[in-house]
């Protein structure tokens, strides 16, 4: 009885509850959906003028001067794109050109880019100082106009072929410098170290281990050398004489300084030339659609790399 007394005369103490902390990054279900409901918006009014410029492109002529630009047209034509892409048009050559210097140039850039960065980022390399000044000073400091044209002409004969389309912007001093970067900090010397214990080459190390681990940062790479050639205009207009290796930048501007001049000089032209015929505003809107597209299709497959690859410039080297 009187062990029972004792029993029954104890404290009986509550489970203490400990309160979470709320994690100060996390947001209230509030905010999140104010948050995605802005950037909803902002991705509407970012596409809307992409829109706009389809739209226009399939408008007619004598519509959109009477009209103006519409969310959707009163007359569909595609007037503009026949225009485009005629028989005997140099629009098709010049798609043709951009295409190829676009993809060659880009799996150059991106070898050239992978290889000269990788030794650098090795500290048993011997001249990677040199090497990593030697790139480094070219973004400083060039020739100049006059010996770049020169250089190209007279020295590697680039005037007039495909070559001078992408050759001269296949290698970017600044992706070194990223990729070097990207391989410090991505690729550890742990796994380089186990693969020469194990017996592994140079070439074998950095073939199947390091050009896997470097997906991220090549990609980032191969999107934005692709962009860069896609929409290079300086080199047709220095290096190119011949229509037959015009890229598409090039094409579109010669074209759209014709169709100025015929419009302004319509007067002097009666009976030579039908003005009404041409496509003005919307012929640009089309070359806008042909120009653009490629790009904008290309982003899907590089995203799942593209998030990454842009944080890689941000971290000391």
């Amino acid at each position: 009885m009187a062990t029972s007394a004792k029993a029954e005369s104890r404290p009986v103490y509550a489970p203490v509850r400990v309160k979470k902390s709320r994690d100060a990054l996390a947001l209230s279900p509030t905010a999140n959906a104010s948050l995605n409901l802005l950037l909803i918006l902002l991705s509407i009014l970012a596409l809307l003028p992409i829109y706009v410029i389809v739209i226009s492109s399939l408008t007619s002529e004598a519509s959109l001067a009477a009209n103006g630009y519409r969310l959707w047209p009163k007359e569909f034509s595609t007037a503009a794109y026949g225009f485009l892409f005629s028989q005997g048009s140099i629009v098709v050559t010049a798609y043709r050109n951009t295409v190829i210097s676009t993809v060659v140039g880009t799996v150059m850039s991106v070898v050239m880019v992978a290889l000269y960065a990788y030794p650098l980022s090795r500290d048993n390399f011997k001249f990677g100082t040199f090497f990593t000044f030697f790139a480094f000073f070219t973004m400083l400091f060039s020739g100049g106009l006059v010996s770049y044209y020169m250089v190209m002409r007279q020295v590697l004969m680039l005037q007039n072929s495909l070559w001078a389309l992408f050759l001269p912007s296949a290698f970017s001093p600044f992706w070194v410098i990223v990729m070097r970067t990207f391989y410090k900090t991505n690729v550890p010397n742990e796994i380089i170290e186990a693969a020469r214990i194990d017996g592994a080459s140079e070439w074998r190390t950095f073939l199947q281990i390091v050009l896997p681990l470097s997906a991220p940062g090549l990609a980032t790479v191969a999107l934005f050398s692709a962009i860069g050639i896609w929409n290079n205009f300086f080199n047709a207009l220095l290096l190119v004489d011949d229509a037959r290796y015009y890229s598409l930048q090039f094409t579109i501007y010669t074209t759209l300084n014709n169709i100025r001049f015929l419009l302004e000089n319509a007067d002097k032209m009666q009976g030579l030339v039908n003005i009404s015929e041409l496509p003005s505003q919307t012929f640009r809107m089309a070359m806008a659609v042909v120009t653009v597209g490629p790009i904008i299709l290309a982003y899907p497959f590089f995203q799942r790399y593209f998030i990454k690859g842009l944080t890689i410039g941000a971290i000391k080297g």
